[in-house]
């Protein structure tokens, strides 16, 4: 279970990349002279690569190794966070996001194959809950930091901060994790024929789509807070705190859908509570009627993580477990990656756009509520897709 742990919190190093960003949005505001819907590409310009390649890191992550795959994308996401901090202008920071965005796919994407190889298949939905809380820590993590830290040392030396972590990180990987087990190199038409395989499944389908749902809301609300609260006058040790709560109460999320699918608990009812409480939670955060008190506000921004996060881990096992086969669970996750990736690169700045044109944020849960909709809906036909498969008695 050490190893396995070691690639949760391999894959939280990365997440401290993607989650950087947010605390630094308003000095780098300042710095660079960004707009509002700059700001929010800048936040999704880290999801670019994902959003174009993540099947096919997925596709050839066996082939080249999986400890392999991360020990070297983390050593990109060093280089990467070492390049931004000398940035003075935004264009080499997108294109060194977008950079820090393929690298954090070698590390996320192999995770959930190398755990599943790593503990014992009684263990397996419940550490994939650990590892669907990756993402919420690493952000917390760096939002919490982030106010302390940046006053001091600039966000340049925030940037050269996340450089060291990810250099210790895949010099911790490369001693501690068990190299990968050879595989046969698979030829062009072996890859075609496994990529042919998996997007010809309707598993993989639905979990990526509502991956995309999820993510778009997801990224949006928490990437943009910090800018909502410093426009509601709190300062930066108050917006780190909050921030960071929401942020990690959606690791409760995550670690409760382990547990309960371990228990039997159907995927399908997770996920429709899930995106259900999505919904409720912008409704108060973000609805005119709650505008004057902040602190029901902030409750519904809590329950719109916390709950949330019975999605990303739910769906993660349902990635694992409607892979065609062993051979295409890191496609099938890659996949799912790139829809969330796609929520994740079109989410803010479709936020930050209504809220422009909004003049406020009034109008938010109209977006975060359509995007519950559809999880809801594609939950529904996914319960009925695993009780075919029971029926027919094919691999979940």
């Amino acid at each position: 279970m050490l190893t396995a742990s070691l690639v949760v919190i391999a894959g939280v190093v990365a997440a401290l990349q993607v989650g950087k960003l947010p605390p630094a949005l308003p000095s780098l505001q300042a710095d660079l002279g960004l707009s509002l819907v700059e700001s929010g590409f800048l936040l999704s310009m880290v999801q670019l690569a994902g959003m174009l390649t993540a099947i096919l890191v997925g596709l050839v992550a066996d082939g080249f190794g999986l400890r392999r795959s991360m020990y070297w994308g983390l050593l990109v996401l060093s280089g990467a966070s070492a390049l931004g901090s000398l940035c003075t202008q935004t264009a080499p920071l997108l294109l060194l996001r977008a950079i820090e965005g393929m690298a954090f796919l070698w590390v996320s994407l192999p995770a959930p194959a190398l755990i599943r190889r790593l503990v014992p298949p009684g263990r397996l939905a419940s550490m994939l809950g650990v590892w669907g809380a990756y993402m919420p820590l690493g952000t917390a993590l760096a939002l919490l930091g982030g106010p302390f830290f940046i006053p001091n040392f600039g966000w340049s030396g925030w940037w050269l901060l996340f450089s060291v972590l990810s250099l210790l990180m895949a010099a911790v990987l490369y001693r501690m994790v068990p190299l990968d087990v050879e595989l046969p190199v698979r030829s062009a038409h072996e890859l075609r024929r496994s990529l042919a395989t998996t997007l010809g499944q309707r598993g993989p389908w639905l979990v990526a789509v509502m991956f995309g749902m999820y993510s778009a809301q997801w990224l949006a609300l928490m990437g943009f807070l910090p800018v909502i609260y410093s426009q509601a006058g709190l300062g930066g040790a108050a917006i780190g705190w909050l921030t960071a709560s929401a942020a990690a109460v959606n690791m409760l999320g995550n670690l409760a859908s382990g547990r309960l699918l371990q228990a039997g608990r159907p995927a399908h009812k997770l996920l429709w509570m899930g995106y259900a409480c999505m919904a409720l939670g912008s409704l108060v955060a973000f609805a005119s009627w709650t505008d004057g008190m902040p602190w029901l506000r902030f409750a519904g921004v809590l329950l719109f993580s916390s709950v949330g996060g019975l999605v990303p881990a739910t769906l993660f096992a349902l990635a694992v477990r409607l892979a065609p086969s062993d051979r295409q669970v890191a496609t099938s996750v890659g996949w799912a990656q790139q829809w969330s990736a796609l929520g994740q690169f079109f989410g803010p700045p479709l936020v930050a756009w209504v809220a422009a044109r909004a003049g406020g944020w009034h109008l938010t849960p109209w977006v975060t509520g359509s995007c519950c909709l559809a999880g809801v809906t594609l939950a529904w036909v996914t319960a009925h897709h695993l009780d075919r498969l029971a029926q027919q008695g094919a691999r979940p």
